[in-house]
């Protein structure tokens, strides 16, 4: 079976995952969800990758799957782990040495101006999953936006891009193209929006290991 270490996006709540983890190791699999110090101030990247590398000590067949910020951790350790796939979902995908700082302005995406969290990230969160992610939430330090993403190309690694139809803050169009001018893929969509594993967890497990899902009903 596989080991999936799962990578939070900004901010680094291992608990992004908590709907997913059960449902991949009902299924046989080890799952992993590594929390990052994503409010610490003297933390960043480094640290991220440092962690994740204690968390999947000793693991292999490893599938690496990173949401959002978390790939710019994702690329950063993919070539120090038996890494047999690479997924991303609703991801910031790293072009080499970039920060995440920059990637907004390279990609041609702004922050949204009227952001809103429920409008842009919550809205298709059941109402009970919002309520009890309220005491994870934490701010992602300035530090990680300014360091860049450590690796020089592209991991030979197979990559899976993971784009959800009804992300209001990284939009299905934009990420399909992102994906294509950076990694000449295709994305595979996905229901949900932009807190996918929150909104959608069989989907994206689905998407992950089918098996997992079809050996669950």
């Amino acid at each position: 079976m596989t080991t999936f270490v799962l990578i939070p996006g900004a901010g680094g709540a291992a608990w992004y995952w908590h709907r997913v983890v059960p449902l991949l190791t009902a299924a046989g699999h080890t799952a992993i969800a590594v929390d990052l110090p994503g409010a610490n101030p003297t933390a960043g990247l480094r640290e991220y990758e440092r962690i994740v590398l204690a968390a999947a000590a000793g693991a292999d067949r490893v599938t690496l799957v990173a949401q959002s910020m978390g790939a710019f951790t994702a690329l950063g350790v993919c070539d120090r782990l038996p890494v047999e796939q690479l997924v991303l979902l609703n991801a910031m995908v790293p072009a080499p040495g970039e920060t995440p700082g920059q990637w907004w302005d390279n990609t041609g995406h702004e922050f949204p101006a009227d952001f809103d969290e429920h409008a842009h990230l919550l809205h298709d969160v059941p109402p009970e999953v919002g309520a009890a992610g309220a005491s994870h939430q934490r701010p992602e330090a300035d530090i990680a936006f300014a360091q860049p993403c450590a690796f020089d190309r592209w991991p030979d690694v197979p990559t899976t891009v993971l784009a959800s139809r009804e992300d209001r803050f990284f939009p299905y169009d934009f990420q399909a193209r992102v994906a294509h001018e950076r990694l000449g893929l295709d994305v595979v969509p996905t229901p949900g929006g932009h807190l996918a594993a929150l909104s959608q967890p069989e989907a994206i497990v689905a998407a992950l290991a089918p098996s997992a899902v079809r050996n669950l009903h």
